[in-house]
């Protein structure tokens, strides 16, 4: 039961958690940039707004869209509260960004469907690196329960390092950071407007920025099972993943779909597979 509680509250206290990480992230890259920025709780100024627009649609599979995306982040959120098997975590927030594709595909609006098409290509770049990192874990603890990891003695960063630098490497994509953001971007060199988000507005696109903070704080959460126990390097270790993730964008402008498919398989799939052999042969 108390486990359930503290999942429930995780839940609650996720949206904000998110939402303050994007503030974070905003102020940051301004500063890099020699900006001011905007306020630290400026994303939830921006909920707030879209939450009291009008609800427009262009047919009633966004709404089925929207929903089913903000329904399997939170269930992959909550399953990741109860320690439950990663491998299944990971295939339900896999499921939920399909929801998401399903709604722009849609659209007749031709960047929505362009849109929608390099979020799959995104999906095909950093999908097969996440389901590496709980096969490398099993590979080390002969378990994909997160319970069983709390268990264990050693942190798994010291046997598992190349696995956690490929995290960066999909938060950066998950998130649709440069040089990955062409299937969606804030930013004004983004030709596609906002790619697959192009027709969602209002209260819709406000319940899609709450399940891209479930998302966040999910992948973040996999960072922290890197340093198990120890809540200092569960802190820590999250931290540092994010911070990498703000310095590529802002060293680096936007790539096409080979680009990044080079870089998610060429430099991901090895660190994953050199990680996996040194397991294996007991290094």
């Amino acid at each position: 039961m108390g486990r359930i509680f503290y999942t429930a509250l995780g839940l609650l206290a996720a949206p904000f958690l998110g939402g303050l990480l994007v503030g974070l992230d905003r102020i940051l890259t301004a500063r890099l940039q020699s900006r001011i920025g905007p306020p630290l709780f400026q994303p939830f100024y921006d909920l707030g707004k879209l939450w009291g627009k009008s609800r427009t649609l262009v047919n009633p599979w966004q709404a089925f869209g929207v929903h089913g995306y903000l329904a399997a982040a939170s269930i992959a959120l909550a399953l990741f509260g109860l320690q439950s098997d990663l491998l299944l975590i990971l295939f339900v927030q896999a499921v939920g960004t399909l929801f998401l594709v399903i709604g722009a595909l849609a659209s007749g609006s031709p960047y929505s469907q362009i849109g929608a098409h390099r979020e799959l290509l995104q999906v095909l770049a950093y999908e097969p690196l996440l389901l590496l990192v709980p096969a490398g874990i099993y590979l080390e603890t002969h378990s994909f329960r997160i319970v069983d990891l709390y268990q264990g003695g050693q942190p798994l960063l010291f046997r598992l390092p190349l696995l956690f630098l490929v995290l960066p490497l999909v938060l950066t994509i998950k998130l649709r950071k440069s040089p990955f953001d062409f299937s969606a971007s804030h930013q004004t060199h983004q030709e596609l407007v906002r790619g697959i988000l192009t027709d969602y507005s209002g209260p819709y696109l406000c319940l899609i920025e709450v399940a891209h903070y479930f998302e966040m704080v999910l992948i973040l959460g996999i960072c922290s099972l890197f340093w198990t126990p120890g809540w200092a390097g569960q802190i820590l270790l999250p931290a540092a993943a994010f911070l990498v993730t703000i310095l590529i964008d802002n060293s680096s402008a936007r790539l096409n779909w080979r680009w990044l498919w080079g870089a998610a398989w060429g430099i991901g799939l090895p660190l994953c597979l050199l990680n996996m052999i040194w397991i294996v042969w007991g290094y």
